[in-house]
């Protein structure tokens, strides 16, 4: 890790600390295009047609690192390491000739949003620096720590926000961009990407200075914040290991969409699902398609907890809660912002309740896609709970009040493309 020299020196030590890496990045001319190997973040490609789209898109798509696929955990693990190793030895991947910070922006969908990556120095939550908002599921942390030792690499960065107050920061993100970027590519989704390396020490200074001014807010990327603090657990400090692999966007100038992340019961029929609520919820049957009932959802959502319920070929709208019910179920030691929480009342109330549904991989699938989860309901037999999203600024304010959501409440984006650029701990 190179932290010599002002950009890593003239930092506070209660703010954010981010540092300079040789980026591990694709060799152009080595692969079909860098559309091609590209992928979004591991936890979004959950479907196994999704993942075997991406992984005929090119023999090196990226997907073959961060979600190996093999019968027992540990040979994808080991697989994953061989499969970068190799990668490097032919020139597929090819390190940086010198540390930078990389400057990242998206476009499309009608958003344009810029920022920087970096490792950045890790912390807990009670130092109060990177703030996490989501629980976390121990067997997926314990899977990405097992792949991160393996293949001792940042192979996917986080996505972390902060709110800037005009800092040097964004005068260096807002000159870069003006320059020749080192990549330039627009994925299948239509969003285009560009990339810049940022190695002036003046520039990188500027930048780190201004970081350090500020908290983070973890958007997206609590499973894999919690593996890089128990590796760092691992070893020995100083160690590359004290950083991890981050883009910090400002949402002050660049707001982020917040989405919902909907629940999946894969052994609850709908039907099942109606019957047990009893008389703790009001039920009524909306009109479609999709779109028509998530309307009817947003207005729902507007005065209270709300969800949509479907799998069975109709859209159901569950609102209105019990206040009996929620008293005996939701528990009163946290703030009323977090007992009001529609993922709050979905998980204490509904599925620990009335439905005794354990949150369990077979039981449970997390679906960011909404389409998507109707669709795989309706297959399997299932319900999905459709969700209606949550507002950054509660997100945040409960975050710095040390309370954090339950699992999947929500999802940030757009997500930072996977495979533009990698960290190797062995390179610093």
């Amino acid at each position: 890790m190179n932290t010599s020299g002002p950009a890593a020196d003239d930092v506070r030590a209660d703010g954010l600390r981010l540092v300079p890496f040789r980026g591990l990045r694709y060799v152009p001319e080595r692969v079909g295009s860098l559309a091609a190997v590209t992928s979004p973040p591991y936890d979004v490609v959950v479907r196994p047609d999704g993942l075997h789209h991406l992984e005929s898109a090119d023999p090196h798509n990226i997907v073959r690192l961060i979600l190996p696929q093999a019968v027992v955990a540990g040979t994808r693990h080991r697989k994953a390491a061989v499969t970068l190793d190799r990668w490097l030895a032919e020139g597929v991947l090819a390190p940086d000739p010198e540390p930078s910070l990389y400057v990242y922006e998206q476009h499309g969908d009608g958003i344009l949003q810029r920022g920087v990556i970096g490792a950045l120095e890790l912390s807990t939550p009670a130092e109060g620096i990177v703030l996490p908002h989501e629980d976390v599921m121990p067997h997926v942390v314990e899977d990405r720590a097992a792949l991160m030792r393996t293949t001792a690499a940042n192979l996917e960065p986080l996505l972390l926000t902060y709110r800037g107050d005009g800092d040097g920061a964004a005068d260096v993100i807002e000159r870069t961009v003006q320059r020749e970027p080192l990549l330039s590519t627009t994925t299948e989704d239509g969003f285009h990407h560009r990339l810049w390396s940022v190695t002036d020490p003046a520039e990188l200074a500027t930048i780190t200075a201004g970081l350090a001014e500020h908290q983070a807010l973890i958007a997206d990327g609590h499973h894999r914040w919690a593996t890089y603090l128990r590796l760092r657990e691992e070893h020995d400090s100083p160690s590359p290991w004290n950083y991890g692999l981050v883009l910090l966007i400002d949402t002050a100038r660049y707001p982020l969409r917040v989405r919902a992340i909907h629940r999946l019961l894969n052994r609850l029929p709908v039907a099942d699902a109606l019957a047990a609520l009893g008389d703790g919820f009001r039920v009524r049957r909306v009109e479609g398609p999709l779109p028509r009932a998530l309307e009817s959802l947003a207005s729902a959502a507007a005065e209270g907890n709300a969800f949509l319920l479907t799998g069975d070929g109709a859209f159901h709208l569950v609102d209105r809660p019990n206040p009996e019910l929620l008293s005996r179920t939701v528990r009163t030691d946290r703030p009323e912002a977090w007992r009001t929480l529609d993922a709050t009342v979905l998980h204490a109330t509904l599925l620990d309740h009335l439905w005794h549904i354990p949150d369990a991989p077979e039981d449970i699938s997390y679906i960011h896609d909404t389409a998507a989860a109707v669709a795989q309901a309706e297959r399997r037999g299932g319900t999905a709970v459709l969700m209606h999203p949550v507002r950054e600024d509660v997100v945040r304010d409960l975050a710095r009040q040390g309370v954090t959501m339950p699992r999947k409440s929500t999802s940030f984006g757009p997500k930072p493309a996977t495979g533009l650029v990698l960290r190797s701990l062995a390179l610093d």
